[in-house]
């Protein structure tokens, strides 16, 4: 199951209604804690979707950790008049990391 369907099944829930059906439930479905916690679980899974959408998108290198190497590296692509957006897309990094990292590496003033 998908957090897309799982998230429907939760906000019919919610909303005290049969996921497969569309009934409205009785009991313990229409109880207020009972609701209210449902619709917490249910952003926090669109949350949990939208975060995965956007690591999605990253770079493949994101959050990795640098070394001396790619440090030197990114250094010299800078040095030879590279921009920070092509540095990016050669170390897999974002912009913003580039940036922050010349700027660590006493290259850059931000």
């Amino acid at each position: 199951m998908t957090n897309t369907e799982a998230l429907k099944i939760i906000e019919s829930l919610a909303d005290g209604r049969c996921p497969m059906t569309g009934q409205i439930l009785e009991g313990v479905y229409q109880q207020p804690d009972v609701i209210r916690a449902l619709s917490v679980a249910a952003r926090a899974l669109e949350r949990s979707e939208r975060s995965d959408r956007r690591r999605e998108t990253l770079p493949e290198r994101t959050g990795k950790s640098w070394d001396t190497v790619e440090d030197q590296q990114v250094c010299e692509k800078f040095d030879t008049g590279k921009t920070v957006e092509e540095i990016a897309v050669i170390h897999q990094r974002t912009k913003g990391a580039i940036q922050s990292r010349l700027q660590r590496l006493g290259k850059i003033k931000l």
